[in-house]
This record gives structure tokens, sequence and C-alpha cells, in this order.
């Protein structure tokens, strides 16, 4: 059995995530969806609520689990028995990031490969930060995350005090 990890913040999850996940989740027996707990920016969403907004988006694909995890994403792979890191790449720009944090994870653990998958072209403008932003200047972002994620980003952006500059 071929597990593969694909970790990120999912502040929100997007269909974006979603397509990446689908996809990853016909070429592998297993695909586990890390939600790092503690990244190194601005979380708009707790880690509980990033966790049940994934897993709710993900419940239709059977052989797709949500966990959360802190430290090093090789060691989270590891615990999990992963083979392969998942990410998905929109642009040149991901490319030059993913590459590098490839070869650090390969000097970690050196069984662990990466796969990298394109972006559908519909998805490669999408992020989670460009998610919010719209969100909370009251956008249509219905097309951009599943019902759910929408329904929480509004109700979010509604109790977050009003500001004129970005929430980037």
């Amino acid at each position: 059995m071929t597990i593969a990890v694909y970790p990120g913040t999912f502040d929100p999850i997007t269909n974006g995530h979603l397509e990446i996940i689908s996809r990853a989740a016909q070429i592998f027996d297993k695909v586990i969806v890390g939600v790092y707990e503690k990244p190194d920016k601005n979380i708009f969403f707790t880690t509980e609520e990033r966790m049940e907004l994934a897993q709710k988006a993900v419940s239709h694909l059977p052989n797709v689990t949500v966990h959360s995890f802190d430290g090093l994403t090789v060691d989270f792979a590891k615990k999990m028995k992963a083979k392969v890191l998942i990410r998905g790449l929109r642009m040149i720009s991901d490319f030059e990031k993913e590459f590098e944090m490839a070869m650090m994870n390969r000097k970690l653990a050196p069984e662990i490969d990466l796969v990298c998958l394109m972006a559908s072209q519909e998805f490669q403008f999408l992020s989670s930060s460009l998610v919010k932003e719209v969100a909370c200047l009251n956008g249509d972002i219905d097309c951009l995350v599943p019902p759910h994620v929408a329904r929480a980003l509004k109700k979010k952006c509604g109790t977050r005090p009003r500001t004129t500059k970005s929430i980037r």
C-alpha cells in the first residue's frame, strides 16, 4: 500500500486543494491531508477549525484522511508510514520554493519521494490568502471553496474588525 501525505496549512482548504487531493487519491492507496498546526504565518482559522473544514471537504473520498501535525513534515510522513509527499504547483514561483524544500526533505528523509501535481488552469491563481481577502471584502467566493468553507469564512469575516488594509 502506497501512502502519500499532502501537507499544508489549509487556512482554509480551497477547491484548488481539493482538486490536488482528488487526483492524488486516484494515484495512491491512501492520502493523508496533513494540517500543519503552527505555521510561521498569520492564521485565520484555528487548527481544530481547519481540521473540521478539511474533513468535511474530503468526506466523499474513502481513501483520504485528515490529521494535524507539528514539527518537520518528513517526521510526520514517517510517523504515518508514507513514502510520498504531495505538493501542488500553480506557477513557476511555486516550483522554486518546492524544489528548495524537496532538496532539504531529501537530505532529511531520502526514503520519502516528492510528487508534484500541476494545478488545473482553473485553479492556478487560487490561494487561501486571496480567498480570505476576497471573503472579508464581501466578494463572491462560492466558486473558490466548498459551500461549508464559504459559510465559515463569511461568519469569521463578520466577527473580525474591519480595516482598510489587506488581511495579508
